[in-house]
C-alpha cells in the first residue's frame, strides 16, 4: 500500500507539471485546499483535480512536557462522476514523526499513513450566492500501525455565501466515528479575494473528541493562482488552549486538467 500510494504521488506531481504548462481552461476550479473547512466546488466527468501537501507540519507539548512534531506529504485525487457527483481519494504516502520527553532522547518514526475513499454531492440551491456541499467518507486502516488511527467513516458539510463579489463566508462541521472512538468538528470562516488571483481567509476551528477535552485553533492562509490551472496555497493555524496542538502549518499547490 506504502508503495501504491509514493508510485500515486510522482504521477500526481507529473500531471500538475503538464497543467502548469496548459494555456487553456474554462474558468479557474475550486479546490478543497486549504484550510479546515470542505470547499462546495464539484469537478466536471471526466476531468482531474489533484491537491498536493508539500508538506503539512504539527507541533505540539502535552502538560507532561513531551514534544511531538510531525511532517506529512498529502496526496487527494477528484474525478467528476456526473453532474454535481465526484469521487475523491486521498492519502499521506509519507509521515515523519518525532518525540521527546524532557532530559530523555528523542524518537523517530517514519512510514505511511491511511488512505481515505470519499463520495462528494454539491446539490443546486437555486441562488447565486449560496452553495453547500456534503461529503462521505471512509478511511482504510492501512497505514503502518504507529501512524494510522483506524478504520473511520465520517459525514462533513459546508455551506457558503457571498456577502460580496469579494467577501464569501462560510461554516463547515463534521462527524466521524470508528476504532471505538468518535469526534466533531465545526469551522467557520471567512475569505477575501484581494484581487483576480490573490485569495486570503481567516478561520477556527472546534473539535471535541468523545471522553477528550475540547481542542481550539484559529488562523488563516493565503492562495494564489499560479495560472488558470494552478493554485498555490499557505496556511497556518495556532491552538488556543492547551489541549490544542501548538502549530498547524503547511503549503500546498493544485492544479486542474481536463
Amino acid at each position: 500500500m506504502r508503495s501504491a500510494c509514493l508510485a500515486l504521488m510522482v504521477c500526481s506531481i507529473l500531471i500538475v507539471s503538464g497543467a502548469v504548462q496548459a494555456q487553456q481552461a474554462d474558468e479557474p476550479p475550486s479546490f478543497d485546499r486549504p484550510g479546515i473547512g470542505l470547499g462546495t466546488g464539484i469537478v466536471p466527468r471526466g476531468a482531474l483535480a489533484l491537491e498536493l501537501g508539500l508538506p503539512s507540519h504539527e507541533r505540539d507539548r502535552d502538560a507532561d512536557g513531551l514534544r511531538t512534531e510531525q511532517l506529512s506529504g498529502e496526496v487527494t485525487l477528484r474525478t467528476g462522476l456526473f453532474e454535481r457527483w465526484e469521487l475523491q481519494f486521498s492519502g499521506s504516502p509519507w509521515q515523519r514523526q518525532r518525540s521527546r520527553l524532557p532530559g530523555m532522547a528523542s524518537t523517530r518514526t517514519q512510514g505511511g499513513g491511511d488512505a481515505q475513499l470519499a463520495l462528494k454531492w454539491a446539490p443546486p440551491t437555486g441562488s447565486e450566492t449560496d452553495r453547500w456541499a456534503l461529503l462521505g467518507s471512509a478511511t482504510v486502516a492501512r497505514g503502518d500501525a504507529a501512524l494510522s488511527e483506524g478504520r473511520q467513516y465520517a459525514l462533513a458539510g459546508s455551506y457558503e455565501h457571498d456577502f460580496s463579489d469579494h467577501w464569501t463566508g462560510a461554516l463547515y462541521a463534521s462527524h466521524s466515528r470508528g476504532d471505538g472512538e468518535r469526534s466533531t468538528v465545526w469551522s467557520p470562516s471567512v475569505s477575501l479575494a484581494l484581487t483576480p488571483r490573490l485569495s486570503a481567509f481567516v478561520e477556527a476551528g472546534v473539535t471535541k473528541e468523545h471522553g477528550e477535552p475540547r481542542e481550539t485553533v484559529a488562523g488563516g492562509g493565503v492562495t494564489w493562482m499560479w495560472t488558470d490551472r494552478v493554485q498555490l496555497d499557505a496556511s497556518l493555524d495556532a491552538g488556543l488552549d492547551a489541549h490544542s496542538p501548538d502549530l498547524q502549518a503547511g503549503l500546498g499547490i493544485s492544479a486542474y486538467f481536463d
